[in-house]
């Protein structure tokens, strides 16, 4: 397999937006993408509330677009997701997106609404791992991805279910519709089949990812911010995965999704076997970063993966009792956790914090 290439840098508020430019050039996405078509901004809304660390930043999402047009890519357009727990209108006004939108005219769509796209049902040509069983009656994707370059924007931090999150847990969201819940204890094998789909379906794929401030602990959600004033980007998802889960210190053998999409050979998982520009020695930092659980990632563990109560999860999540745990999640996640202990991190973020003095610069 050719040696894969990812950009990091170091960067500051001052220059990142300019850095940001830079890294894409250094990660080659004029190779990346195909210019006569149109690039799907994909960004990532963990969550609707502002916490640092969690969400697509506004100087990320901004410096990738400059970044694409600066290479020529004009065609440009946001495509949003819905989750069961996470409101995208309302995450993309909190998280200072719409005016960045408006400001380089670029149209915003949303995966979940029919005048937008449709599903259409797909057969890969790559032999599912998980998919096929997950959904037997068939896989379904949104036509409008279909023949489109994708950028995807995820940030690094940990996931309670998945170790790691970064470019391959992106497109759960995109691909996926409000059931991807299904396929949580065989989440590692669902993004191995979606990146697959990915690679066949894209006329390009990319992704820049930020950690200027970054999230350890019970992810995806409630994590422990730390600043550590890094970018990257690489047209292999799988390789700039492997990095950035390196760097905060995960060995990549040990998470299933990158070491199982690098024996299939759908991008490079092994360090070894990548090559790094721009700010090299950062590879080399290990931030020892913890992963954690919460209330409600605790009890998702129970379900899908860490019990025998797996095996009748489909009682729980194929039926409408599925709306208890969406409830108890909301309520935990939005009207507990962020009202009695989020807001206050989120404001010494703020106050404190070099980026999170940036994010107040940035209108709504």
């Amino acid at each position: 397999m050719t040696k894969a290439k990812v950009a990091i840098l170091k960067t500051k508020p001052e220059t990142v937006i300019e850095d940001y430019q830079k890294l894409c050039k250094l990660a080659e996405i004029n190779k990346a993408l195909d210019l006569s078509t149109k690039t799907i901004l994909k960004d990532n809304i963990t969550w609707h509330n502002v916490f640092p660390g969690v969400n697509t930043t506004p100087w990320q999402l901004e410096g990738s677009i400059l970044g694409l047009k600066s290479s020529g890519f004009n065609d440009l357009v946001a495509v949003h997701n819905h989750t069961v727990v996470t409101i995208a209108e309302k995450g993309e006004q909190e998280l200072k997106f719409s005016p960045i939108y408006k400001k380089h005219n670029i149209p915003v769509l949303f995966n979940f609404k029919e005048e937008d796209m449709k599903w259409i049902k797909f057969n890969p040509k790559f032999k599912t791992l998980a998919l096929h069983k997950v959904f037997p009656e068939g896989i379904f994707i949104p036509d409008f991805f279909v023949g489109k370059n994708i950028i995807h924007l995820p940030t690094v931090k940990t996931h309670s279910y998945t170790t790691y999150t970064g470019a391959l847990k992106n497109a759960f969201g995109g691909l996926l519709n409000d059931r991807r819940h299904y396929t949580h204890t065989w989440i590692h094998e669902t993004l191995v089949d979606l990146l697959a789909i990915g690679r066949e379906i894209h006329s390009g794929m990319f992704a820049t990812m930020d950690g200027t401030t970054s999230g350890s602990g019970p992810g995806p959600r409630t994590v422990i911010p730390h600043d550590k004033n890094i970018i990257l980007a690489s047209s292999d998802q799988v390789a700039i995965d492997s990095v950035a889960a390196k760097i905060m210190g995960f060995n990549w053998r040990k998470l299933p999704c990158i070491y199982l999409s690098h024996e299939h050979k759908l991008g490079v998982g092994n360090p070894e076997e990548i090559e790094i520009v721009g700010d090299v020695d950062v590879v080399n930092e290990n931030w020892k970063f913890d992963v954690g659980v919460n209330f409600a990632t605790g009890a998702g563990r129970i379900f899908w993966k860490d019990t025998p109560l797996k095996y009748i999860q489909k009682i729980f999540f194929h039926t409408p009792l599925v709306y208890i745990f969406i409830f108890a999640s909301e309520m935990y996640h939005d009207r507990i956790w962020y009202k009695v202990k989020g807001e206050k991190i989120v404001k010494t973020w703020e106050q404190e914090s070099q980026w999170g003095k940036l994010f107040t610069k940035y209108p709504k």
